[in-house]
């Protein structure tokens, strides 16, 4: 089965050196380098159901069945044009094992979404806190990048809530809220496993944080490598390049 983006106001893109196809808004939400990251940094293994909260356009679903081919990937999107259009990305790269719910991730039941059954739930957070400076005028990206309706709280109360003991939860979010997004977990009872920040240049401070915690987890963590993301102004380093490439 094949799709394309059928009118004006959407675009079919691709990531990972064509590997990938995508639908997307031409105005609005766009997908972001940090969906990509946290696309690698949550890896799956092919016996796992996986989670995503949050989904947007599916960027990060989509390339986790592509990657890593988990039995199946759920991707719950608020806006029923964006998970119209993670089914129709699914569809366009062969993934039958992705599926799109239109649900509000804050709703403790979900049709089809069982809670404490899922290995890895995944979620790109919006990174401005609610009421921090102007308000985007266009209706989806302030969904997306704002905590205008589900707040940072919410998607780590839900990733609890849909992972099942032992489970894993990856989140990529603004490095400047890192030790909110920690607390948030810990008090869920996810605890960090494996932390990386992501730093735009050399000595520039991170901008970005990747983070795996582990359901009912213990207290150890390792703290990666920081990744670099330019060499210099356009330029990627060798590490981000494999990162976005189809290797």
């Amino acid at each position: 089965m094949t799709a394309k983006a059928s009118n004006e106001n959407e675009t079919r893109d691709t990531i990972l050196d064509g590997r990938i196809a995508l639908i997307q808004p031409r105005h609005g939400y766009r997908f972001s380098v940090e969906a990509i990251l946290l696309g690698r940094f949550a890896r799956a293994s092919t016996r796992e159901r996986v989670l995503e909260l949050g989904a947007g356009c599916g960027v990060v679903s989509i390339m986790i069945a592509a990657l890593y081919r988990p039995r199946q990937v759920v991707a719950i999107e608020i806006q029923p044009p964006l998970a119209a259009m993670i089914a129709r990305s699914a569809a366009i790269n062969g993934l039958e094992s992705v599926n799109a719910v239109c649900a509000d991730l804050r709703s403790k039941r979900i049709a089809g979404v069982e809670s404490a059954s899922f290995d890895l739930v995944v979620a790109n957070p919006p990174y401005r806190a609610a009421a921090a400076g102007r308000e985007n005028p266009d209706h989806g990206r302030r969904l997306a990048r704002g905590e205008s309706t589900a707040v940072l709280g919410d998607f780590v109360a839900a990733a609890r809530r849909y992972a099942r003991r032992g489970g894993r939860v990856a989140f990529v979010f603004t490095a400047r809220r890192s030790a909110e997004l920690i607390s948030a977990m810990r008090s869920n009872q996810l605890e960090p496993k494996r932390i990386r920040f992501v730093h735009p240049r050399i000595a520039a401070p991170a901008s970005v944080m990747l983070v795996e915690a582990r359901a009912g987890g213990g207290i150890q963590v390792t703290i990666e490598p920081p990744l670099i993301l330019y060499e210099r102004p356009g330029i990627y380093t060798s590490e981000a390049r494999a990162i976005l490439s189809s290797a």
